[in-house]
């Protein structure tokens, strides 16, 4: 991870905020509004519109302390599950394009120790199934209980038994990313932490953002949490999930940091053909909603629109997404060339305010309605 200021690249991404405050001053107060009824101690914020950044501001404090480092713009933030599509599935999609993976494969043929005696539904489960979350393993077990190790947990994930029938229902499931995780680096035969910084941060230029932040200065990365339960100390600069810490920090489904500009450099690619990363055609592909199972609002990795959605109400039916648990967000919409970046640290010092749920999709609106009134 290396850290730098925002700086226009090759594809084009040209700052152009500074008539932010007057155009955004509705979603700015609002962000500010949640600040003090305690949704959150700190955020930041990236909007890109077309090839522009067009808003890019730091709110509040690392923490509710009035002594606390002020966030600016560049702060760092643990972008939590926003993993599972700035890293984890856009590895795929590159292995995918290099005709090293197929989508269709069943997991057993790349990780055999997913195989359990006794459970045949499990050779049914496919990559496709992992990504688009309708594998049939359960959401989330809390394996750092018994897992002293990262091969004692990944050995404990691999081996988790299903909870549906493969694709008779899409279920959300941080194990099926620690297991796709695990199938990716196999094929790659490197370690995610690797193959992303080579292969999708550094061709982006996105010099905050890596897998674990040990290097960086704490004085550039929110806290996110005043541990009393696991670790016994405050979280920054190492990663929340407790799953992924017991794996050192490098997993599918969580474990990368990142400031609003990079992700909004990796929006930029997505919206814009793929960037240097991948061809159009991938980016469609992943990100077009899944058939199956019924009613699902999965695509390959990303999410998209529902109803109720976290984007808001004017999100296109072509938007795709990701929600970050530590309270991060990254929402593009292709129609209008329009993706917004929120991250906060909503889990300081606990996770007992759920408020994020409304002030997100409020803030997207808001958004939304100050370029429409343009």
């Amino acid at each position: 991870m290396r850290q730098e200021p925002f700086k226009s690249t090759l594809d084009a991404l040209v700052p152009d905020f500074h008539m932010q405050e007057e155009r955004f001053a509705r979603a700015f107060a609002l962000i500010d509004g949640a600040i003090a009824r305690s949704a959150f101690p700190g955020a930041t914020l990236a909007v890109i519109l077309n090839h522009r950044l067009v808003a890019w501001k730091g709110f509040g404090r690392f923490t509710y302390d009035a002594e606390s480092t002020v966030v600016s713009p560049t702060t760092i933030y643990d972008i939590a599950s926003v993993t599972k599509v700035v890293a984890t599935t856009t590895m795929a999609m590159m292995l995918y394009e290099r005709n090293r993976l197929e989508l269709e494969a069943p997991v057993v043929s790349v990780l055999p120790e997913f195989a359990m005696a006794g459970e045949g539904r499990r050779e049914k489960v496919t990559v496709r199934m992992l990504l688009a979350h309708s594998s049939g393993l359960p959401a989330y077990v809390r394996l750092f209980e018994q897992a002293a190790t990262r091969e004692e947990l990944i050995a404990m994930a691999l081996q988790t038994p299903l909870a549906h029938e493969p694709m008779t229902r899409a279920e959300y499931s941080d194990i099926g990313f620690i297991v796709l995780g695990l199938l990716l680096e196999r094929v790659a035969g490197e370690s995610s932490a690797d193959f992303c910084e080579r292969n999708i941060f550094a061709p982006l230029g996105m010099g905050s953002t890596g897998y674990g932040a040990a290097e960086i200065l704490k004085t550039t990365i929110a806290p996110t949490v005043n541990d009393k339960a696991f670790r016994m100390r405050v979280v920054q600069g190492e990663v929340h999930d407790e799953n992924a810490s017991v794996m050192g920090g490098v997993a599918g489904h969580a474990g990368v940091f990142s400031s609003s500009h990079d992700v909004a450099r990796f929006a930029h690619a997505m919206l814009h053909g793929g960037g240097k990363l991948v061809r159009k055609e991938t980016v469609g592909l992943f990100t077009r909603r899944e058939s199956a199972p019924e009613g699902t609002s999965r695509a390959m990795g990303w999410d998209t629109p529902s109803q109720p959605s976290q984007s808001g109400h004017y999100f296109s039916s072509h938007s795709f997404g990701h929600l970050g648990y530590t309270g991060t967000s990254l929402w593009c919409d292709p129609e209008r060339g329009l993706s917004v970046t929120l991250l906060t640290n909503r889990v300081w010092p606990d996770c007992s305010s759920k408020a994020i749920t409304q002030v997100r999709p409020a803030v997207h609106d808001a958004i939304v309605e100050a370029l429409d009134a343009k």
